[in-house]
């Protein structure tokens, strides 16, 4: 008999990848619902989804995600969202007797300041970053929420950590897109019209790790197989740049070669963010893919959905 798993989120840039990666497994059966069918946002609507489908694990891959811009404008609806929709999904997934919950977050639950590279253990040891803390907040409920439904429930409900993603399948939004899949979107555009300059935000002097999305599905994959998973992990790469180093090499992928301005005006956000994968490690996983080749498979996405006009910009 398969084994019957929820995707929530599927249709995002996370969702499709492991959807991707468990696309062959005969032992799996696959439960996916768009948002047109089951907001999660609704308790009700997810109390009778859960009942109705008693899966027998969860990948809580929903969220409302944007970049620094996004975060900014719009707090309230980051920070209601995603808290409505991890609590209702945790505790139907738990009502209705789901063993496994997997809540996926972000890097950007620890502190400004922490540390670096950040451990597991940095998590409300100081104050947020400022312009992502609503949406921090938001994810750091959920992973508590699981923690704290393990601790009381005896329910194998845990979290993985990913640090910035990027991949197929990403949003290119012109103001709401993050760092790479923006940088590739506008700097593919001025490479085809041969522009003598591409502005990027900032300094250009913080520093970020990324992670290509195939990399977090075989995270996933790796940590529903282990029997006593800790409550939360990192999943990252243990490697940064600069973002002017970022914006050099995607100027190299889509063969941009005029001038990269940095307009020390607009925000940096957290200065340095890079992750201790140690813990993760110690479990056997590891990442595959290396920061180039995966720029180089990415900008070839793009320029693949945007010439059948696939390419997500919400």
């Amino acid at each position: 008999m398969s084994q019957k798993i929820f995707v929530a989120g599927h249709r995002g840039m996370v969702g499709s990848a492991i959807l991707r990666r468990f696309a062959e497994r005969d032992d799996l059966q696959m439960i996916t619902r768009p948002r047109s069918e089951l907001d999660l946002c609704d308790q009700a609507a997810a109390g009778e989804f859960f009942k109705a489908e008693r899966p027998d694990a969860v990948i809580f891959a929903a969220a409302k995600v944007g970049g620094i811009h996004a975060n900014a404008t719009y707090p309230a609806d980051f920070a209601y969202d995603n808290v409505m929709m991890a609590a209702n999904a945790i505790h139907a997934a738990y009502e209705s007797g789901v063993h496994r919950f997997l809540f996926l977050g972000s890097t950007c639950i620890y502190p400004r300041m922490a540390p670096q590279p950040i451990e597991e253990d940095s998590l409300l040891t100081s104050p947020l970053e400022q312009t992502n803390e609503a949406y921090a907040l938001a994810k750091i409920m959920g992973l508590k929420l699981c923690q704290y439904y393990r601790q009381q429930h005896g329910v194998l409900f845990h979290s993985a950590m990913p640090t910035n993603l990027y991949g197929p399948g990403d949003n290119y939004h012109p103001d709401n897109s993050h760092v790479i899949p923006g940088l590739i979107r506008r700097f593919d555009a001025a490479a085809k019209e041969n522009a003598e300059s591409v502005t990027v935000w900032g300094s250009g002097k913080p520093r970020r790790e990324f992670l290509h999305v195939d990399d977090l599905a075989a995270a996933i994959d790796h940590l529903l197989q282990l029997s006593d998973p800790p409550d939360w992990v990192n999943v990252g790469t243990g490697v940064d740049l600069t973002i002017a180093e970022l914006a050099q090499k995607i100027a190299q992928a889509t063969g941009f070669e005029g001038e990269i301005v940095q307009d020390a005006s607009k925000p940096d956000g957290t200065p340095v963010k890079c992750t201790d994968i140690s813990r993760i490690r110690d479990t056997g996983w590891q990442p595959m893919i290396e920061l180039n080749e995966g720029i180089t498979q990415t900008v070839a996405d793009y320029r693949e959905r945007s010439q059948s006009g696939a390419v997500r910009s919400v």
